[in-house]
């Protein structure tokens, strides 16, 4: 039979070997969050929408009402910071309340 000597690869080697990394994603889950200043947000929009073009399917981009990565609503949490009812905690602000023992409550 012409071309019998040559060996054949065929399935050879198709028992699944990794070729690459992914990722399983919902509709609506978060890919990427990036925290800046107000100096900033154009900028980061933009770089946001230039690398939303590496991802497969349909992305959206939108500005958070919180301030950074907490909890707080961007007014009230200039609002709390004015009136000094917030502590740093690195990454997050804790609000301090009205609560608790006298000697424990600072104002």
């Amino acid at each position: 039979c012409a071309g019998a000597d040559r060996l054949q690869t065929g399935m050879r080697g198709a028992f699944g070997k990794p070729i690459g990394k992914v990722a399983r994603v919902s509709i609506g889950q978060v890919i990427m969050s990036v925290r800046t200043t107000d100096a900033n947000l154009a900028n980061v929009v933009e770089a946001i929408r230039r690398a939303k073009f590496k991802f497969p399917g349909r992305m959206k981009t939108f500005a958070s009402k919180k301030w950074g990565f907490t909890d707080i609503f961007r007014q009230d949490y200039l609002k709390l910071k004015a009136e000094g009812r917030l502590k740093s905690e690195g990454g997050h602000a804790k609000i301090i309340r009205h609560k608790g023992p006298i000697g424990q409550v600072t104002i």
